[in-house]
């Protein structure tokens, strides 16, 4: 199954009926983990009040941002070789004590409310899309100059809004590695990459980024945030392009960087192989816009997490397209493409162990001033009872750093009132500037938004010398951190 693949399998080139066979087993795997959940008596409908919570129930969660952040760099071969066991063993870490203390009951309602409502939903949709465009193949002899660079990078930003920053993200990163594999300096092409196709550029649709498309559930309408933050996007993408083509064409002209002739195919024609895949990615979007829009009664309570049948149809369908992918991708495809389930495997496991992790983490933010944080809390609102933008920007951007950022954006979402009506209208500002912090933001860290993870592990996979976790930060410290200050200033007074 794919959780269950060992270093040596995940490396090797997926194709034809191993892949149908891989991820056959990880849906058994998934099915059986949620049947054994639904067990008569092992659960009931509870809510979690994050108010009574010590904020020690946070230490589970930054364990496992901290092994994230540390293995790597001290114990490369048995992070890489055991991750997936770190992931479990803090996931433990925090259910095993919370069921001890709060009882079965709760800590089994929790969990299944993660799987549910976030994570199966979460992991369904980024395979749908990690499939898809992993079977679609950009051919062609891709020279990686600064100019074809930065188009790659804006042509990205430009889909990502479209068809997801994971689609855009997956269907854009090996081609461009590929084109710059005779480059001896990429890993700043990869870090620009996650910086603007992976996250800024899903700005401006709920298709683009799941906060955004979480507040479209909500009520927030589908070409609000197109409306509302544009100028703050384009600012942002056409800041980020410049500063990348003069970072690149710097390391472009320095004679030891072109190390060898590109390897890349003789014919300098450019088309696309697996083709029929993007159709798929056309499927995807229908079925997320389908979950947004339709609107039905008929919802099916299990262990008091209620799913209703537009997510239902939304996930039966994903998989359904996941499948189809893998079935109509011809072998070659994914051999062109280097695929593999390794990348996925990394972000299904270390996303398990985060959305577990962080129940209690949201449940205290959720409790507002009342709870452990509730100094977060109480920065975003002015001693008049107003909202502050430029305090909801950083404190979203912030937390969705570390966070996963869609459940940050629902927490501040619902701090500014709930009502999507009234920020929509009269705090259209707050919720503006909750929108970009939460994805702007999501690119400060490799764990702030699910792409950034699978990208790095792509580019790994690839041989390119990704920094640490610390390392990362460094660059988005340097780069990210004064345009999001100079964001503040002209729109978040």
């Amino acid at each position: 199954m794919i959780l269950g693949l060992d270093n040596g399998e995940l490396r090797r080139p997926a194709a034809g009926a191993r892949n149908m066979e891989t991820l056959m087993k990880a849906f058994r795997w998934t099915a059986t983990s949620a049947l054994l959940c639904l067990l008569p008596g092992l659960s009931f409908a509870a809510e979690l009040d994050g108010s009574k919570l010590s904020g020690l129930w946070g230490v589970p969660f930054a364990g496992l941002l901290l092994s994230i952040a540390l293995l790597p760099l001290l114990t490369p071969y048995f992070w890489h070789h055991h991750f997936g066991k770190i992931s479990a063993a803090w996931s433990l870490a925090f259910l095993l004590p919370f069921a001890l203390i709060h009882g079965p009951g709760l800590a089994a309602s929790g969990f299944m409310h993660a799987l549910l409502e976030e994570y199966l939903p979460f992991i369904l949709l980024l395979t749908a899309l990690y499939t898809v465009a992993g079977g679609i193949h950009i051919r062609g002899n891709l020279q990686g100059s600064p100019w074809l660079n930065t188009a790659i990078l804006a042509t990205g930003a430009l889909l990502a809004s479209f068809m997801g920053t994971t689609g855009a993200s997956m269907l854009l990163i090996r081609p461009l590695i590929r084109a710059n594999d005779n480059r001896t300096r990429k890993t700043h092409v990869v870090v620009f990459f996650i910086f603007i196709v992976s996250n800024a550029g899903g700005s401006l649709t709920p298709l683009g980024d799941p906060p955004l498309f979480l507040g479209f559930l909500k009520g927030v309408d589908f070409f609000w945030t197109m409306g509302h933050i544009f100028p703050e996007t384009l600012f942002l993408v056409l800041a980020l392009l410049a500063i990348f083509y003069l970072l690149d064409n710097w390391f472009y002209r320095h004679r030891e960087e072109i190390r060898q002739p590109n390897p890349a195919p003789g014919t300098r024609r450019i088309g696309f192989d697996g083709a029929g895949n993007f159709w798929l990615l056309g499927g995807v979007a229908g079925l997320v816009l389908l979950s947004g829009f339709w609107k039905s009664p008929v919802v099916f309570s299990i262990t008091g997490t209620n799913v209703g049948l537009p997510g239902l149809v939304r996930d039966a369908g994903l998989v359904m397209i996941t499948f189809l992918s893998l079935k109509i991708t011809s072998s070659k495809v994914h051999a062109d493409n280097q695929f593999s389930w390794g990348p996925m495997a990394e972000v299904a496991k270390l996303f398990a162990g985060i959305f577990l992790t962080i129940i209690p983490v949201i449940a205290m933010l959720k409790a507002g001033t009342n709870g452990p944080f509730g100094a977060v809390v109480s920065a975003v609102t002015r001693p008049d009872g107003s909202p502050d933008p430029a305090m909801y920007f950083w404190a979203t951007g912030l937390l969705s750093s570390f966070l996963d950022n869609a459940p940050t954006y629902l927490v501040f979402f619902n701090t500014a009132g709930g009502d999507p009506q009234s920020l929509m209208t009269t705090f259209a500002s707050t919720l503006a500037a909750i929108s970009a912090g939460a994805v702007f933001m999501g690119a400060n860290t490799y764990i702030g938004n699910a792409p950034n993870l699978m990208v790095k592990a792509i580019a790994e996979d690839r041989n390119v010398k990704m920094p640490s976790f610390f390392g990362y930060m460094l660059w988005s410290g340097a780069v990210l951190i004064p345009l999001f200050i100079i964001m503040t200033l002209i729109w978040f007074r």
